[in-house]
């Protein structure tokens, strides 16, 4: 259950659901919310204290606090000079290697959030939503390799792609390849096998890559 409630927080603190400086709630009051034990809620909070995602002093609770390497210090990159061609670049280069991190290096708590996130994807869902856990399902593989630095590069190639991102989320068929996509990278994360992840990963970004060709060549036609 420990597991469960620290993915539970990651998630909310790597979605920005709780923000940087936000207190969390009495060990009491969490243990009383959730239904668990307090030495469960506090096996929770020490892994997320581990990775530095809390910090907690007696007296002063439990508060979330900024992630090292934050976006904000890409922010001199200027993002008006940032093509989307060059921020496709920047995916190619840094997302196959968080994928062989992840793999070698997340917990079940990120294995259990990532599971999450596919279970709610799927070629159903309206294009929005579709890309909305595209953007999720990347932002927790970012935080599951455990490198700030990254994971605040991997944040902002994601927010210069963004727009260009919707073209592979467009159809039923794009939606489907792209999550089958993740899945790849899913299974070779859970496996803990760093190649494979790192060959899914590039793989699925010369799918993506290609489905936003077709898509933008389709309606430029």
């Amino acid at each position: 259950m420990s597991v469960v409630l620290a993915a539970h927080f990651e998630r909310l603190i790597a979605t920005n659901e709780l923000i940087p400086g936000s207190r969390l709630p009495s060990e009491r009051e969490m243990a009383e919310t959730f239904d668990v034990s307090r030495s469960t809620l506090r096996e929770a909070m020490h892994e997320l204290e581990g990775k530095r995602l809390i910090e907690r002093r007696p007296g002063r609770g439990t508060t979330v606090l900024a992630a090292q390497g934050t976006s904000e210090d890409f922010r001199s990159l200027a993002t008006e000079d940032a093509s989307a061609a060059y921020a496709a670049e920047l995916r190619e280069i840094i997302e196959p290697s968080i994928a062989a991190l992840a793999a070698s290096r997340a917990t079940a708590s990120n294995l259990l959030q990532l599971s999450d996130v596919l279970d709610r994807s799927g070629e159903n869902l309206l294009q929005a939503e579709s890309l909305r856990l595209d953007v999720e399902f990347h932002t927790l593989l970012a935080r599951a390799a455990q490198n700030p630095l990254l994971e605040s590069l991997q944040a902002r190639s994601s927010e210069w792609t963004n727009d260009v991102r919707m073209y592979s989320h467009a159809t039923r068929v794009s939606r489907r390849i792209s999550t089958r996509g993740h899945h790849r990278i899913y299974d070779a994360v859970r496996a803990h096998d760093p190649v494979a992840a790192q060959e899914a990963m590039m793989l699925h970004l010369e799918e993506v890559k290609e489905l936003i060709a077709k898509a933008t060549k389709k309606r430029g036609e």
